[in-house]
């Protein structure tokens, strides 16, 4: 064979190659030998072939038939009168639609809708002028996503080269069956746009599939829809502590109906950002086995679409900003480090050393991510009581060595504040200041009272911020009691007292006290 008939050949190796791949399940396998820049789209995909009719705005729609039998693809003739909707198959088959763009967008996307063909398109025309391909698949009560999905995914992306990652639209129960589908491939879809879904329970116990491919979720809901409740705050709930991400708009005032968005523009931006997304690299810090997940506000924003007649409750990352965190270990150390990455690191790149989770009401964690504030958990091996100092000292010498302040912010709330102090009298040169909220000073990490050891804190002039309840029953024997003895060593410390308030929230509502304090005692911030 001749070098340049070696050359025409290789791209359709490539292809069948990819195919098999597909075949045997192993999606990640085939997407490695898809360029990134076509997403996923084969360079001599085959045109469709379906007959032909118009969509809205004068797109060409194709349509064929599947014989749920052998799972055969043939080109149909959509009866008279069904222009824009369609109607449902004859048994043992299943109506296919393709609504083509007048020009494909890099990639190849399209958008795959779960239900209710034609009802509200107006995210599906606004995609359509941006180059998004729009497909569908007979679906209803009884029709449901099964082997029939799957052989028509196979059809767009191996023979029509469609991307390998489509975006899904679905109102109500069409809702349920993208979710049904995309949990079962996570590999294999972009996002989700869900508006007033539905749910069962084995997608639900899926999520995590999808949150652990960072798959951006955004539902569009009526606040009194009767379903509101019962499934897309329950996905929302699971997907944010899973630290996936998803954004919701909430209409005030509407039911299941109307679906969708007048102006579908925001929808429309948030598929296509989504498709248009790059693996991140992990940081050179994050060594062996490292997940990414995120962290976001929850809180709510309330604002006023005139097109919509109302105003929306909007939250998640499309309305706050998002923060990547990484989790790992350290060879030879049990129990995981988090790191938490600011969009832009602050000079001197300064963190804060915490123990416990950093959760989505951590609004200090989120003020300081905001200020350039890396914030680092550290460790706490599985089948130990508490964290190892060995353990911690590891991970501030693995940090440092890369670029990381040498003087760490230390934080802590509860008894898990103890740690924190027990590792800041053993560290005292490598600490710049100790916040902690309603803390107990208990230690697993250190064997002796560490109320009789704050003298070494003093000696180094390590400020101290105590956040606390007025009702919180440690106040008066820990909190108090320190603040005594630590003024009387010549330390440096501030009590913040929350009239009325007990050992919860540990959060202050207002976090610029905290974020003051802790930006004066950085170094590089003045």
């Amino acid at each position: 064979m001749t070098l340049a008939r070696r050359l025409k050949f290789l791209p359709a190796m490539k292809s069948r190659f990819r195919a098999f791949l597909f075949s045997l399940g192993l999606a990640t396998c085939a997407a490695i030998l898809t360029p990134p820049e076509i997403s996923g789209a084969d360079e001599a995909a085959v045109p469709f072939d379906g007959a032909q009719s118009t969509w809205h705005d004068g797109f060409v729609r194709y349509d064929f038939v599947m014989d749920t039998q052998t799972l055969a693809i043939t080109p149909f003739k959509a009866p008279e009168g069904e222009k824009f909707g369609v109607r449902d198959p004859a048994e043992g088959q299943r109506r296919c639609i393709v609504i083509a763009p007048k020009e494909a967008a890099p990639g190849r996307p399209w958008s795959w809708r779960g239900c209710y063909w034609d009802h509200q398109p107006q995210t599906e025309i606004e995609l359509l002028r941006r180059g998004f391909h729009v497909a569908y698949i007979s679906a209803n009560a009884t029709l449901k996503p099964g082997k029939e999905w799957d052989a028509w995914y196979t059809f767009l992306t191996e023979k029509h080269g469609l991307s390998i990652k489509p975006a899904f639209i679905g109102m109500s129960r069409g809702g349920e069956y993208a979710y049904t589908w995309a949990t079962a491939h996570p590999d294999s879809v972009s996002c989700i746009y869900a508006d007033n879904p539905g749910g069962n329970a084995e997608m639900l116990q899926r999520l995590g599939n999808l949150a652990a491919k960072d798959v951006p979720l955004l539902h569009v809901c009526g606040s009194i829809d009767p379903i509101l409740g019962r499934f897309s705050n329950v996905i929302e709930g699971i997907y944010q502590q899973l630290g996936g991400r998803i954004s919701v708009m909430i209409k005030d005032g509407a039911g299941h109906h109307p679906h969708s968005l007048h102006n579908p523009a925001p929808i429309a931006d948030f598929i296509t950002q989504s498709v248009q997304e790059v693996s991140k690299t992990p940081p050179d810090y994050g060594i062996g086995r490292t997940t990414r997940t995120t962290l976001y506000s929850p809180e709510n924003l309330y604002r006023e679409f005139p097109q919509e007649g109302t105003f929306l409750t909007c939250r998640g990352p499309l309305f706050t900003e998002c923060y990547d965190r990484y989790t790992f270990e350290l060879t030879g150390f049990e129990g995981s480090t988090s790191v938490i990455v600011p969009k832009t690191p602050a000079v001197g790149k300064p963190w804060v050393y915490r123990v416990g989770f950093a959760g989505r009401d951590a609004t200090v964690d989120l003020a300081l991510l905001a200020k350039g504030f890396h914030i680092v958990t550290g460790p706490v091996p599985y089948n130990a009581d508490g964290p190892a100092m060995l353990h911690w000292n590891a991970v501030y010498t693995h940090l440092t060595l890369h670029g990381f302040a040498k003087k760490a912010v230390m934080q802590g709330a509860g008894r898990a504040a103890g740690e924190v102090y027990a590792w800041a009298i053993e560290n005292p040169d490598k600490v710049c200041c100790i916040y902690g909220e309603n803390p107990v000073l208990h230690s697993t990490m250190s064997k002796t009272p560490l109320l009789e050891h704050v003298d070494v804190l003093a000696k180094a002039g390590i400020p101290i911020l105590h956040l606390c309840g007025a009702l919180d029953p440690a106040l008066k024997d820990q909190t108090q009691a320190l603040e005594t003895r630590y003024t009387e060593l010549g330390g440096k410390m501030t009590v913040i007292v929350q009239e009325g308030v007990g050992h919860y929230p540990l959060e202050p509502k207002d976090p610029k006290p905290v974020l003051d304090f802790i930006t004066a005692q950085t170094p590089s911030l003045q």
